[in-house]
Order: C-alpha cells, then structure tokens, then sequence
C-alpha cells in the first residue's frame, strides 16, 4: 500500500507522538503540534492514537492513493476534496484506488493531520517515527514531504468497525480571540508584578514568525526585575519565553532543550489543541489556572479520547 505525492503543499510532515526520554541527550522531541487533532484522526480510523499521520500546514498537499484505503482529517480545515468533490473533517472516508487528495485552501485553523487506516511504514528512530528536520531524523528521510515521494502503509489489519459512523463535530472553530490557560512559573518571580498583570491581561498578535519549533507573538510590554537572560535550562512545550525585549514566545513541538531565556508561565497541555492551531494575525489572551486545574484538564481530555474510542468501537 503506498500514496504518491503529486504536490507537498507548504510543509508536509510525518509525526506522530514526539521522540520521548533523549532531552537529555540534546534531541528534541518533536511530534504533532496539535497532539488532540491528531489523536482523534487516528481514532477515526481505528489506529492507535500514538500512530504516525501526516501533519499539514496551512497549504496541504496533493496526494494520489495508489492502493484503496480509509482515511480521516482532524484540526484546521484546510479545504479537502477527493477527486475535486468536498470532503468533511473529522470523518472517516473510504478512498480508492487512483483517487486524489487535495486542498483548495485554509478556512480555519493552521494545521491538519491526515490519519491512514494501519498507519505509516516508515522506520522508527529512537522510539519514534516523528520528523524533525533540522538534524535529519525520523520521518520520511527526515524531511517534509517533496513531489513524487512515495509513502509506504503499513496493513490495517480490518477495516474499522461501522465506518460510515465514525464521524464527529469538527473540534476546532476559528475566533476572533483565544485564551490560552497557563500556569506561572518556572522563572515568573524574574518579572515584576505589573510585568505579570501585562502578561494576563494583554491581547497578543501571533507574528509572521511562527513555525514548528516556535510562535512570536507581539503585544504589552512584559517588564522584568531586571533582565531577560538566565543560565539556560529545560524548555517544555508550551513554555512560553520572554526575552528582554518584552514580548513573549511560546515553545511549540521542535523547541530546542534548553534555553536562556526567562519563561513566565506554561501553557496547559489541554491547551495545545488550540496552541497548535493559531497562524500569523491571531489574537491571544492568556488565563492563569492552577496546576490541580491543568491537570484535571488534561485527564478530562484524556478521558474524552477514550470516550470517542469506545462510542465509535461499539
């Protein structure tokens, strides 16, 4: 079973749950920016959801299914069609031989996650089938996607149970402004507290500077005792820098492991859904919670997940 790629759209990669436990060893985790986009995918078309899927942003690609498959789309729209007729998110399709995938353009949100039925064969590197391109690993030769690769499937096995059923509402609906809870620390005692009432009352503007590893966001001066420099240490996804110039930056999926700037708060791993999502001229706020919050958060997001798996199984 394989997909040819007639077109990579603008960044097209393997991911899947990130390259956990080598931090320490200066390899980045990497993985999908959205975890629960992606994860819900693979539930649609019965895979694990720590299986490997296509992350795509803002532009996806043209893809050709050269043997059929079940497929299923979750996150940003970013327009699909099959064969030029609309395909809807956050739904189960079967597609045949010969048929095309492609994207007309985004309506909502930054990335996309294509999920394949039995999931893809490529070889895991340390742990992982995540890409991170910078030093070449994992993935498809540890790149994003280029014209005329060739991607290999690994067999389903069986197709999922009452496919024409497994659909659900789209999770994700653009805004006008989102909120992103955090939580303080670890170096929020390095700004002053006006510093800390800019942070969390303050409209952001996400910059043209966003990518995989990062997101630049412009807004209110964050004022710090006295400089936004420390002697580096772990940077966690979500981490959210603010160097002395003021203005903040989130850390996202192919951060470096560490870093030397003061980081104010963190965003709660609930909330990467929407972190995951947010492209250049998005306005942010943040929300400050508790840690007893972000965590019964993350365990709801968790139980919700196994919920959807259960509901769609039967």
């Amino acid at each position: 079973m394989s997909i040819t790629v007639l077109h990579p759209g603008m960044l097209t990669t393997i991911q899947d749950q990130g390259r956990i436990g080598y931090q320490q060893f200066g390899v980045p985790v990497s993985g999908t920016v959205d975890p629960r986009s992606a994860a819900v995918a693979n539930i649609l078309v019965g895979n694990e959801e720590s299986e490997a899927v296509l992350e795509c942003t803002v532009m996806g690609p043209q893809l050709r299914f050269d043997e059929p498959a079940v497929i299923a789309i979750a996150g940003a729209d970013l327009g699909p069609t099959l064969d030029g007729v609309s395909m809807d998110n956050y739904r189960a399709v079967r597609v045949r031989a010969g048929q095309v995938l492609r994207f007309t353009g985004p309506r909502c949100g930054c990335r996309a996650f294509i999920a394949v039925a039995g999931g893809m064969d490529v070889p895991e590197v340390m742990g992982s089938r995540s890409t991170y391109m910078k030093a070449k690993i994992g993935g498809f030769k540890g790149r994003k996607l280029e014209k005329e690769d060739v991607l290999n499937l690994r067999a389903s096995g069986k197709e999922p149970k009452a496919l024409e059923a497994r659909s659900i509402a789209p999770e994700f609906r653009a805004r006008t402004e989102y909120t992103l809870r955090v939580v303080l620390g670890p170096q929020n005692d390095a700004f002053t507290a006006a510093g800390i009432e800019t942070f969390l009352t303050g409209v952001y503007t996400v910059t043209a500077e966003f990518d995989r590893m990062g997101c630049r966001l412009e807004g209110p001066e964050i004022a710090h005792e006295t400089s936004g420099d420390i002697i580096s240490d772990g940077i966690a996804f979500g981490a959210i820098q603010v160097p002395s110039s003021g203005q903040p930056i989130v850390m996202l999926a192919d951060r470096q492991t560490t870093g030397g700037y003061t980081k104010i708060a963190n965003v709660i791993s609930a909330d990467f859904r929407v972190l995951g999502q947010l492209k250049s001229g998005d306005k942010v706020r943040f929300e400050k919670v508790s840690l007893s919050a972000a965590q019964e958060a993350l365990l709801a997001q968790r139980a919700s997940l196994r919920l959807l798996r259960h509901v769609l199984d039967g």
